[in-house]
């Protein structure tokens, strides 16, 4: 290309430059917001600031100053208020509706709760741990006899919703029969799980020194009130299931032993609350009667 021709391509430009101004003002205001919402983005320091006091040019022995990002402090002159990250937030909510005791207290070690370490020495069996004596050899003929003894129907209860099952107590009784009282006992086996609704804990059977069986409680509870005796009742459910490996009560499960006590000995009702009004199925036994606040509104069958 010759120089006039260049020439005259410049000149054409730089009349069409000062033609349009509305376009260079347009894209000298854009630039402007564009450069004033980065600096506003990027800056630690107030605007005011930074137009008053330029910052002075930086020598080139000197290193240069880590620019600040979007991810630096606020402002000085900001008032912030400093919130919790979600984790911490969750560990507070958790921390207040813990029913444990407070991180400034000192609680003392539950009572039934096995000590974690034994001695070195020490002769004793860990049963948190130890399956000692497990499937080592069978009890005499005598204690055969008492733990799979046919269930009498007269120890036999019913749940209101048709579930048959054999008080805890008679367990106990049981096993104070086979084994004699101090011949047998129940080893917690791991902590005391406290959820929103159930109390649950592991327990091992162990009679005359060995562990027989390992099961694991639980039990409801509606009111933080109710833990202490949900707990009470979660070993006496690990009790029961932990006695199903003896043979104990054993015709519970039973689908054809069930049918025929309930045909013998349960009965089938319509019963009404009190206060609701509320009616709804009732199962008992024949020889027991309605309880408050309920009342007997329907016929009596068998189940």
């Amino acid at each position: 290309m010759s120089a006039a021709t260049s020439r005259r391509a410049g000149a054409r430009l730089v009349a069409s430059l000062t033609s349009t101004p509305s376009r260079s003002r347009n894209f000298e205001r854009r630039f402007h917001i564009q450069a004033n919402q980065t600096t506003r983005q990027l800056s630690s320091f107030p605007r005011r600031s930074q137009q008053s006091q330029p910052s002075p040019p930086t020598p080139p022995s000197a290193p240069s100053a880590p620019k600040p990002t979007s991810a630096g402090p606020r402002s000085s002159t900001t008032p912030s208020t400093p919130r919790p990250s979600p984790t911490q937030a969750a560990a507070n909510t958790q921390h207040v509706h813990s029913l444990s005791p407070s991180a400034d207290s000192d609680p003392l070690r539950s009572l039934d709760e096995p000590s974690p370490i034994l001695e070195p020495d020490s002769t004793e069996t860990d049963w948190t741990r130890s399956f000692s004596g497990l499937s080592a050899t069978p009890f005499t003929a005598e204690q055969a006899s008492i733990l799979m003894a046919e269930t009498n129907f007269n120890d036999i209860e019913i749940k209101p919703d048709g579930i048959i099952y054999l008080p805890e107590i008679k367990y106990r009784r049981i096993l104070n029969r086979a084994f004699g009282p101090g011949g047998w006992g129940l080893a917690p086996r791991g902590e005391t799980i406290v959820t929103a609704k159930t109390v649950t804990r592991e327990y091992g059977l162990v009679c005359m020194g060995r562990l027989v069986s390992v099961a694991r409680g639980e039990q409801q509870y509606f009111d933080p009130e109710g833990v202490p005796m949900a707990t009470e009742g979660c070993k006496s459910n690990a009790l029961m299931r932990c006695c199903k490996d003896l043979g104990v009560a054993s015709e519970l499960w039973d689908p054809r032993f069930i049918k025929r006590f309930m045909k013998e000995m349960g009965r089938e009702t319509v019963v009404e609350h009190m206060t609701t009004k509320k009616r709804r199925r009732h199962y008992m036994r024949k020889d027991d009667e309605v309880k408050f606040p309920f009342k007997e509104v329907g016929g009596g069958g068998q189940r």
